[in-house]
């Protein structure tokens, strides 16, 4: 069934509170999955409903968590999510890190004692429409061995970045430093399908195709079979969002995909910069459309963000699919 995009936000934020989020824990987390599902994003949108509210239940994310700024240092800041959902504490680390961009030129906000926090652009959007770069960085669960290695240390570790332009879209690039995202395992899971080579590795650390034995292993790095380049940027990630802050290290955190387990302690890091301060914004809008303009002259381009924007506009105006199971379900939780 298709639902309006303000009614699926609805019956996930209803789901999200009777599994014990507050009111606005359930707000912020429902329109971070409904808009990665509109976007395409299925791995990060409704099917992690009832892993949320699974956690919420089984005590993995405190409902009644509320974020606040544990400190602050020049333009430095760090957030506290309390142990609940990540959503509500990276918007506030972005909300203040946008403030004291346009105080000081560059700002640096942590988000600890955090859990999954979705798709890490999208936290980036309102700093993008406030004419502000933006850079973002996450941990996740132990899921990626280092270089050489067999056994999972690092998590995914997405990368994001969002780079607002004069009258146009964002460029907006998310990627994480696996071969592929975790969640297409879990997609693949459940769907029963098998998962291509080169995506992960099983138990035992070998090769394997069946993604629920990539669930109970390892990912491989991107790149991994030509180079440790990927493994190398999954440390430099998995640092800056832990040791610098005071995060846990994926390998202290119990998987996503299981019910049980603890807290996960995750950590998240965004840095914003008014091009103002540097070349100046309307020296920064000129010369990111020269990029684009060249960037355009070979067919076949597609600039990043591109599609996902033209998905949203089209699920805002059409609505979005969902399993008439699953609205039954949220209905009824």
């Amino acid at each position: 069934m298709k639902l309006p995009v303000a009614e699926a936000r609805a019956l996930v934020a209803h789901a999200l509170g009777q599994a014990g989020a507050g009111p606005e824990m359930a707000r912020s987390t429902a329109q971070a999955l409904v808009l990665a599902e509109a976007q395409g994003l299925g791995s990060h949108g409704l099917s992690r409903v009832a892993q949320y509210t699974m956690h919420l239940r089984n005590g993995r994310a405190d409902g009644a968590a509320l974020p606040k700024l544990l400190r602050r240092k020049g333009s430095a800041l760090l957030v506290d999510a309390g142990t609940g959902l990540a959503f509500p504490a990276c918007e506030l680390a972005v909300r203040e890190a946008m403030a004291t961009a346009r105080e000081h030129g560059v700002a640096i906000a942590g988000v600890v004692r955090s859990h999954h926090a979705g798709v890490i652009v999208d936290h980036l959007r309102p700093a993008a429409a406030a004419g502000l770069v933006g850079l973002g960085l996450a941990n996740s669960p132990a899921a990626m061995p280092a270089a050489g290695g067999r056994h999972a240390i690092f998590g995914t570790n997405p990368v994001a970045a969002v780079f607002p332009r004069q009258g146009a879209d964002a460029l907006m690039i998310d990627l994480s430093l696996s071969e592929v995202a975790r969640g297409k395992l879990m997609v693949a899971a459940k769907e029963g399908r098998a998962i291509p080579a080169g995506w992960a590795l099983d138990a035992a650390g070998q090769p394997t195709t069946d993604p629920k034995a990539g669930l109970s292993g390892s990912m491989l790095p991107m790149g991994a079979a030509t180079s440790p380049k990927g493994a190398m940027l999954a440390l430099v990630v998995e640092l800056l969002v832990t040791a610098l802050i005071g995060a846990n290290f994926g390998f202290e955190a119990s998987s996503f995909f299981v019910d049980e387990g603890n807290q996960p302690g995750l950590g998240q890091l965004f840095i914003l910069i008014d091009p103002a301060a540097l070349a100046g914004q309307a020296s920064y809008l000129a010369r990111v459309e020269v990029l684009v303009a060249e960037m355009l002259v070979d067919e076949g381009v597609r600039l990043p963000g591109a599609r996902r924007e033209a998905l949203l506009r089209r699920a805002q105006a059409e609505g979005i699919e969902v399993a008439d199971a699953l609205i039954a379900a949220w209905r009824g939780s």
